[in-house]
């Protein structure tokens, strides 16, 4: 199938997934309502004394936290009916891997981060709070979180090398590609668990992260028609999840009506992680993504500061926490973190063409 044939239905596809989650979001907002899935007040813990952090997000009390499990499902359940359904109305379902074996990866790194991310969002709603570095900590430990991370990073950098081959990196700019056999697995199960955590800590204000998502995944479509790249499936996944955070976004931002939550944080950041490495350019994902990257640094070399410095690097980390704490406002750094991320993916687009 042609880049000039599938882009209407492309287009086609994203109008439907919004208009399907736009009827169930509101409903499903008021689901969790009455299952008290709800942000919790972090800071109003009896001996834990307040953190900064709770200072500021403490007035997001009460707001429904699951929309990434909304988006997850409804994406899955339309994946799996769409691609039968495009198939026998003669459109030609091409893949860049054996089909089946890349249905399960996408199903797999979608819906098994979300169920990790999940097991974090109720933890910390209904879980018994304990002391943490900054105040009081809810959900998983670090430890199982990112232990449980790695396991599933794994898995998937496994399958990436053994089910669809991959195992070669490319070097933009000078064109150089490296073959670094096995070392991919490894290699990919770090991308993976970079960027779950990376995308997690850039949702921390309304709307940030989905829209910076939303831009990535748009950057991704248009470098499959102007690169050539025919994966219809991966296509028609990536038209189904924009419009689905198109829907969602709608009620993300601020004030928020609802939260994506670790289900739906995971779940993404791992999905643009094994889709950069599907395509091959991961040098792009890592410039398309910068936002995430860059928060996922802040974060970082706060770590660094209180390890091994004893005192923090940033008033606090990741760095959109940092504006709010200077005194700006919400939208104004979602804003212009949305345009960075243009940019960004503007030059990440130029890269891939060159």
């Amino acid at each position: 199938m042609g880049a000039t044939n599938i882009l209407p239905l492309s287009l086609g596809i994203i109008i439907f997934s919004f208009l399907v989650t736009s009827i169930l979001v509101v409903p499903f907002i008021d689901f969790l309502y009455k299952l008290k899935l709800t942000r919790r007040k972090e800071g109003e813990v009896r001996g834990i004394k307040k953190s900064l952090f709770d200072k500021l997000h403490d007035k997001k009390a009460g707001t429904p936290i699951g929309g990434g499990i909304l988006v997850i499902a409804v994406v899955v359940i339309l994946f799996a009916l769409l691609v039968p359904l495009i198939s026998r109305l003669g459109v030609k379902i091409e893949a860049s891997y054996p089909p089946r074996k890349e249905l399960i990866l996408i199903f797999f790194t979608f819906i098994m981060f979300g169920v990790l991310g999940f097991l974090d969002d109720y933890t910390k709603i209904f879980g018994r709070p304990r002391p943490g570095a900054l105040g009081a900590a809810f959900g998983l430990s670090k430890r199982t979180k990112f232990g449980l991370q790695w396991v599933l990073g794994f898995i998937v950098g496994f399958l990436l090398y053994s089910w669809m081959g991959i195992s070669i990196l490319h070097v933009p700019l000078i064109d150089v590609s490296v073959d670094i056999g096995a070392a991919y697995v490894p290699f990919a199960a770090f991308i993976v668990v970079f960027f779950a955590n990376a995308f997690n800590f850039t949702d921390g204000l309304d709307g940030l992260a989905s829209g910076l998502l939303i831009i990535y995944l748009l950057t991704y479509m248009i470098m499959i028609v102007t690169i050539g790249n025919q994966d219809t499936l991966l296509y028609v996944f990536t038209s189904l999840w924009i419009g689905a955070l198109g829907a969602f976004l709608y009620f993300n931002i601020w004030p928020a009506r609802i939260f994506l939550g670790d289900a739906g944080a995971l779940s993404f950041g791992a999905m643009i992680a094994v889709i950069g490495l599907m395509i091959g350019n991961v040098a792009t994902l890592f410039i398309v993504g910068g936002i995430f990257v860059i928060e996922a640094a802040t974060s970082a070399i706060q770590i660094f500061g209180w390890k091994l410095l004893n005192r923090p690097i940033f008033p606090l980390a990741p760095i959109h926490h940092t504006f709010l704490t200077i005194g700006w406002e919400e939208p104004k750094i979602v804003m212009r973190a949305w345009i960075i991320g243009i940019l960004m993916a503007i030059f990440g687009l130029w890269l891939a063409a060159i």
